[in-house]
């Protein structure tokens, strides 16, 4: 079965983020009998009801554990970042595809490239919303994951790009 989480478990949702597990509910749908987590996304309120049995296939996970941390912190911390030539919106495709994939690497990657282009060029309004969506992302799951305050988490990121 693969992952399974229980009510009051915190849970990643691709491109949403944080969520709490709220409910499991089963609803009847063409004569089957369906089985859904309910999330409640921490960052917005919003419920999403995921099929348990597609939990994975959707790309719902665990919060990150404390060597995922680590991981995600060297990424940032890499300072040679290819800066292609690619035109803004090719980047920006790439940078939403990061996004969808709903892993903390992936976006990671995105908030400490578009941080770094920051520093050379002003971001065009698209890149600036997706550097806040990327940097929410991360905020809200390191704060989950550490048991610390957002302030304190992004604190520790902003040195990073100081």
């Amino acid at each position: 079965m693969g992952l399974s989480f229980s009510v009051g478990d915190k849970a990643v949702y691709p491109a949403q983020g944080v969520a709490e597990v709220v409910g499991i509910e089963e609803k009847e749908i063409a004569s089957t009998v369906t089985s859904f987590y309910v999330l409640k996304i921490l960052d917005s309120e919003m419920k999403i009801m995921v099929p348990t049995a597609k939990a994975g296939q959707v790309g719902l996970r665990q919060v990150a554990s404390k060597p995922e941390i680590a991981e995600v912190m060297e990424i940032l911390q890499e300072k040679q970042v290819q800066v292609d030539k690619q035109t803004w919106n090719r980047r920006y495709r790439g940078f939403m595809e990061k996004i969808k994939t709903g892993s903390l690497f992936e976006v990671a990657e995105v908030y400490r490239d578009l941080s770094r282009l920051k520093s050379t060029k002003t971001l065009s309004f698209g890149e600036r919303r997706m550097l806040d969506t990327a940097r929410n992302l991360i905020v809200k799951e390191l704060s989950v994951a550490k048991n610390a305050p957002e302030s304190r988490v992004e604190t520790e990121l902003e040195a990073l790009f100081a």
